[in-house]
């Protein structure tokens, strides 16, 4: 589906991704051991906020360069947790001051906008230029940024993962979710490979949905990314030491892997 009709090329502009926080599970959040900020991606012409959790629009003001919220062009929610979600209804307010200006786009599962499970304010919708239900394995468009969702994810509500096309490489962005082996073919192709992975050891509990280290390795291997990037970390991998984990599966995998921290910025050139 698309939002508007391509402009002009965008192909020459700098292309990166900013990781505003690093945040994931309940206790990090709440304790702001890491910000729970989102992802900040400016690509083919435009700026996209990508799970703003909390505290996305104090990062954007306290970043240097400054992120100016009035000219972010959209949001994405890959789902309606809290820690993903937060702060979407305050940055659709600041981009559109306060409705004076209608602009921005919003894509989000269904679930984030009807219904019992929505995360949205109505009173809020009709400030956006338009808003975009995301589906599994489909393709969207902002201008010339192009990307699809992954197969829908296994957590608790509507998730889905993104792949961007990016200058002819596909950045992939792989939202929280239990480990299934479909994940491996929908990333297969990923160039920059982002992996939300929440605890260096198996959840006892095996209901409890989200990434662990051993499941990175496995995706790492047999995807082979050129970069992979960890992030959103609970309390078990910051104890843990994410650079270390990181440095561990880079030797043993030989292959790139970075642990990202607040603020972490790659280049996309």
């Amino acid at each position: 589906m698309k939002a508007k009709k391509k402009e002009g090329s965008a192909a020459e502009t700098e292309a990166r991704l900013k990781f505003l926080g690093t945040a994931g599970a309940r206790f990090v959040v709440a304790r702001q051991l890491r910000s729970s900020a989102g992802l900040y991606l400016e690509a083919m012409g435009k700026k996209v906020i990508i799970d703003p959790g909390p505290g996305t629009l104090v990062r954007l003001n306290a970043v240097r360069p400054r992120i100016d919220v009035e000219k972010i062009d959209g949001l994405i929610l890959t789902h309606g947790h809290i820690d993903h979600a937060n702060d979407v209804n305050i940055l659709i307010d600041a981009m559109t001051q306060g409705g004076l200006r209608k602009k921005g786009w919003l894509f989000a599962p269904q679930e984030c906008l009807e219904g019992e499970k929505a995360v949205v304010f109505n009173y809020l919708k009709g400030y956006l230029e338009g808003i975009v239900s995301l589906k599994p394995e489909s393709s969207y468009n902002l201008g010339e940024l192009q990307w699809r969702t992954s197969v829908r994810h296994l957590h608790p509500v509507e998730t889905y993962g993104l792949i961007f096309e990016i200058k002819g490489k596909k950045l992939a962005l792989v939202a929280d979710t239990k480990f299934f082996p479909a994940l491996l073919d929908c990333y297969r192709q990923a160039y920059w490979l982002v992996l939300n992975v929440v605890r260096d050891s198996p959840f006892e509990d095996p209901s409890i949905q989200h990434l662990v280290l051993d499941d990175a390795r496995r995706l790492i291997r047999e995807i082979k990314p050129a970069v992979t990037i960890l992030t959103h970390f609970g309390l078990g991998m910051l104890r843990a030491r994410p650079f270390e984990l990181a440095r561990k599966l880079e030797e043993e995998l030989g292959l790139k892997v970075i642990a990202a921290s607040d603020g972490l910025t790659i280049s996309l050139n």
